[in-house]
């Protein structure tokens, strides 16, 4: 296939989920079993319920749209290079979490074998499964593994902190991307309106906050009231029903309080003020700052935990997890990773 071929198969594949995401909402029949896919998810991961599994699907649908795509690609040659074999290691997070790792392999013309998460293994075999009814050339391009994925000539891996140690232990020999820990900070200043801090509750809850792009963590004025905060997110109280989130916010608030820990809670998230930047499920992390020009230093050295500052002057609030092609993981430019091997 060209690099036009491509592109186009793969736009068609985007206005195909978006198809079945209006039948869906509409309450219509839907093809390739699309219900059941989506619940199958939710049933293998009580994390991916059909909301945050449709909000994935329509930020895939937003990055597979045609001249995004082209734009994007625009620096890769049109005709195909002999292809190479890419090993992904996908996490299981949020839905679909290393959709962009395989677009950037299967729009450079290459091959990937790709081990899902056990968390995450229906939803982009059924994306894929629809890309390739659309082009069959693209059916011999993709390999899913249960286990060992074998030789690659590169490898892109996703995990924690811990596990990156065991990718670069196995995968050094390998050009490689091995991803670490990262999370999402907001910053406010007092001036922001009740719509921002409601879009700024998108930015938290979204995915119940299991993201590296979902903010863990806000800077405050000293002065700032905290009730403001709490007025503007009070729309987002919906994550409470989901049981999961709740038993681990029920938790750590019973770990706080037997422990006597000052902490502000609204029945739905705890605020708790503190350095570190990653809180747990359930709770967010709060630090007061004295002047923007001190904070921006602090937040400089800690940039390679921070995946996404939110906040004027910064990303938008409610688009941290609406991240364009080439707003990369890590800072780490995939396309040209891949396009250089």
């Amino acid at each position: 296939m060209t690099k036009a071929e491509r592109i186009e198969a793969l736009a068609e594949s985007g206005q195909a989920i978006a198809k079945l995401l209006n039948q869906a909402e509409e309450g219509r029949d839907t093809a390739h079993h699309f219900e059941e896919v989506v619940n199958m998810a939710f049933y293998k991961n009580g994390w991916f319920d059909k909301e945050n599994v449709h909000t994935m699907l329509k930020e895939i649908v937003a990055s597979l749209d045609k001249g995004a795509l082209k734009q994007w690609s625009s620096e890769l040659p049109e005709e195909n290079r002999t292809p190479k074999t890419i090993g992904v290691i996908m996490a299981g997070n949020v839905p679909m979490v290393g959709f962009q790792d395989l677009l950037s392999i299967l729009i450079t013309g290459n091959k990937a074998k790709v081990k899902l998460s056990s968390k995450d293994e229906v939803l982009i075999p059924f994306w894929f499964n629809i890309l390739s009814e659309i082009n069959n050339a693209f059916k011999n391009d993709v390999a899913f593994f249960e286990n060992r994925i074998g030789e690659v000539d590169a490898m892109i891996a996703t995990g924690s902190d811990n596990s990156s140690r065991y990718f670069e232990h196995y995968f050094g020999k390998y050009p490689n991307i091995i991803r670490k820990n990262r999370t999402s900070v907001a910053i406010l200043t007092g001036d922001e309106t009740e719509e921002e801090l409601h879009e700024l509750g998108r930015d938290i809850f979204t995915y119940f906050g299991l993201g590296c792009r979902n903010v863990s963590k806000i800077y405050v004025p000293k002065e700032y009231k905290l009730d403001a905060f709490f007025e503007g997110i009070i729309k987002w109280d919906k994550v409470a029903d989901n049981k999961k989130y709740y038993n681990n916010y029920q938790y750590n608030r019973t770990v706080y309080l037997l422990n006597r820990e000052q902490i502000l809670d609204n029945n739905f998230v705890i605020l708790k003020e503190e350095e570190a930047l990653v809180s747990p499920i359930g709770v967010l992390f709060y630090e007061r700052y004295g002047s923007l020009e001190e904070l921006t230093q602090k937040l400089k050295a800690k940039e390679e935990h921070i995946q996404c500052i939110v906040g004027k002057n910064n990303t938008n609030f409610g688009n941290a997890q609406s991240p364009q092609l080439d707003d990369y993981a890590d800072g780490i430019d995939v396309l040209s990773f891949i396009s250089l091997l």
